[in-house]
């Protein structure tokens, strides 16, 4: 069971209110990187899995992206504090209503009409929050890498959100949250080497035979390094379909019945490269006679 504790994981200062802060804000609450995603990631990868340091250790974390949303959300609601009094009471003529609610640019007028100021879930461009940002594949192997790199995104995403803003509090509390995304990459990147092997991911091996080979399908100035040369790559500068030994054609054996139901199909909708028919597009033109 949850129970939840009305103080926040970190204290939250804001110096004044500005709504289109908290329009940016709300990509780490309902955005793709953002806080909501991770704790339903984690939180699904916990209740499935059956390695009981995992299970801890992901419910653990899952439990603390949802205090990170709360704090996120808070930030939201105190830098819309003005807009929401001043929508619900109209204080303001409506047209210096709208430029406080515009100024610089911003689009936080549609998240302080829609949702009367508070923290909608949706990302900073208002498109709702959905269950599709969550990539879980039921593997740890993957879904652990998988882990490591949407924190490392939410780290980024922390890092351009405390680059716009000169509010010294909320600069804190995103460098907190910011600092939290390193240390859940170190504790998923633990776990997944705690697993071995860990890779390739699964349980099936790769084919030797193209499993260190590196084709160059992209010419001209091509760069070399670590990624397709030396150790045990097999470097091929130019790749010819198919790479199999075949002649890299598509085949299927089908029934008799099969076989002649597709001549049929075939014969019907087959083209005469000899026609020129008049078309539409002749028609438009003008040119038709």
């Amino acid at each position: 069971m949850f129970i939840h504790n009305k103080r926040l994981q970190y204290t939250v200062r804001v110096a004044a209110p500005n709504p289109g802060l908290a329009n940016l804000l709300l990509e780490q609450f309902g955005g793709p990187q953002g806080e909501l995603a991770a704790a339903c990631r984690y939180f699904t990868q916990a209740v499935g899995e059956d390695d009981p340091g995992r299970k801890d250790l992901l419910f653990d974390i899952a439990t603390e992206e949802l205090s990170h949303l709360e704090i996120i959300g808070s930030i939201v609601a105190m830098l819309n504090k003005g807009a929401k009094g001043q929508l619900a009471e109209g204080v303001e003529q409506e047209a210096e209503l709208y430029r406080s609610l515009t100024g610089a640019g911003n689009d936080s007028h549609i998240t302080s009409i829609l949702y009367g100021g508070g923290p909608p879930l949706t990302n900073s461009a208002g498109v709702p929050w959905t269950a599709a940002y969550i990539d879980t594949i039921g593997e740890p192997t993957a879904d652990l890498r998988s882990n490591i790199a949407a924190e490392a995104r939410a780290k980024i995403v922390y890092e351009r959100l405390i680059n716009v803003t000169d509010d010294p509090g909320i600069k804190d509390a995103l460098g907190f949250l910011m600092t939290r995304e390193i240390a859940h990459q170190k504790s998923f990147e633990k776990a997944l080497h705690s697993i071995q092997p860990n890779f390739p991911q699964g349980k099936l091996p790769g084919n030797p035979e193209f499993t260190n080979v590196y084709f160059n399908m992209s010419k001209g100035d091509d760069a070399r390094g670590p990624w397709n040369e030396g150790g045990d790559w097999e470097f091929v500068a130019d790749p010819q379909p198919a790479v199999d030994g075949g002649d890299g054609t598509a085949t299927v054996t089908v029934s008799e019945e099969d076989v002649q139901t597709l001549q049929s199909m075939a014969s019907r909708t087959a083209s005469d490269p000899t026609a020129d028919p008049t078309t539409g597009a002749d028609l438009g033109s003008g040119k038709a006679v």
